[in-house]
């Protein structure tokens, strides 16, 4: 197996780190615009090589990938590029991983009722030709989406008869301080995706259908395992919605994230003021992305490990019918540490449980345990032998009855 990884950020960073305790591919080329961070992330390992690529253009991908004789292409940018590495890889005959799906667009004059174009449908649109081409496409393949895919497949398998809802739930008590040990905002994860995700109608799935909602919408307090506690959780959109009743049965499915009152009011503050958009204006002489340039002044996601403390989970809730025809109620949940990630890997925790789960599916086709092709998410594939080689990795998951 060789892998090229687009991106070379704190996801990409991470991957790089946790791939390189484990052998079970010949080499990985880690490419990123910025040609030092692709460096600094392939210094790690002997088997890592650096490159330059521009993820945006589809033939930067090509080449690269047909120079290096790649088999797998590692998608860790934002994805606005989603579709442009996902061509890149179809055009080199490599198959394809990433950890989200292409870009929604809400419905034009109906956002809060209806759907547009949902998250993944430019990426299924061509699932018929990535099987003919007997090639795999393994979407949404991170922590959420990716391991709450797992487990939802995990639970339609071996815990439930019937399904009423999967309901992911993600949740923490990270703080980050600034040098005088005073909390600052400084968010754990791409800010042009969370703008992404937050700001845009959330999807829930419904008695067969999919349909929208206003951004934070029905919220709940949740309570979440491992000294972690009750935190309040909104809907958002986000790609389990789009992918679970695809291949799992189930009446209602939705994402609900842990955001906190004070983030919720930024992002407000943020779209009211229009520096959400994505649309370039001039300032200056210079043209610029707002949400660039929002994202460019905050903290990079990737440098505030070393000041963060806390827990971060990741989770499904099911609820339904169990096994035994009786009431059941259950969250399957990942927890993790930043203190620990960052003593064994040098990797902040966000970052770190959304990389640890491409790297495990790589491990998992490279076996050929898991094996397809098409465009698909985890819950078309076995769940247990990823759960078991999750665990393997030094980082098990558990199970809460609720």
């Amino acid at each position: 197996m060789r892998i090229l990884l687009v991106g070379a950020g704190g996801v990409g960073a991470a991957f790089a780190a946790i791939a390189a305790r484990r052998d079970f591919f010949e080499t990985v080329v880690v490419a990123d615009y910025d040609l030092a961070r692709a460096e600094k992330a392939a210094a790690t390992d002997s088997r890592y090589a650096a490159a330059r690529i521009d993820a945006s253009s589809a033939q930067d991908v090509e080449a690269l990938c047909r120079e290096h004789g790649i088999t797998h292409v590692m998608n860790a940018v934002d994805p606005v590029f989603d579709m442009s590495v996902f061509d890149g890889a179809y055009a080199a005959g490599a198959d394809y991983l990433d950890m989200a799906m292409s870009l929604s667009r809400p419905h034009p004059t109906a956002p809060y009722e209806q759907t547009g174009v949902k998250l993944g449908d430019e990426q299924f649109a061509e699932a018929d030709r990535w099987e003919s081409a007997g090639r795999l496409a393994l979407v949404g393949i991170g922590v959420e989406p990716g391991l709450s895919d797992v487990f939802a497949r995990y639970a339609a398998d071996h815990l439930f008869s019937e399904i009423d809802e999967l309901g992911t739930r993600d949740g923490a008590n990270l703080v980050v301080t600034d040098d005088d040990g005073l909390e600052i905002f400084a968010p754990s994860f791409s800010m042009w995706t969370t703008i992404e995700e937050c700001l845009n109608p959330p999807v829930v799935w419904q008695d067969g259908d999919w349909h929208t909602t206003p951004p934070f919408s029905e919220p709940e307090v949740f309570d979440f395992p491992e000294g972690i506690g009750p935190v309040e959780c909104v809907n958002v959109e986000h790609e389990e919605v789009l992918l679970m009743p695809r291949w799992i049965d189930c009446r209602r499915a939705t994402f609900k994230y842990g955001l906190g009152d004070e983030f919720i009011n930024i992002l407000k503050v943020l779209h009211t003021l229009g520096l959400d958009s994505t649309e370039k204006v001039r300032v200056k002489g210079v043209e610029v992305s707002p949400r660039d340039v929002v994202a460019a002044v905050l903290p990079d996601p990737a440098t505030v490990g070393p000041r963060m403390t806390g827990k971060t989970c990741a989770g499904l809730w099911v609820t339904g019918t169990g096994k035994d025809g009786e009431p059941r109620s259950t969250y399957l949940y990942h927890v993790v540490d930043n203190e620990w990630t960052m003593r064994e890997y040098g990797q902040q925790c966000v970052v770190w449980q959304t990389a640890i789960n491409p790297v495990v599916a790589l491990e998992l086709l490279a076996r050929g345990t898991w094996k397809g092709a098409g465009v698909l998410g985890p819950e078309a594939f076995d769940a247990v032998p990823f759960l078991d080689l999750l665990t393997d990795y030094g980082s098990p998951w558990g199970i809460k009855e609720l």
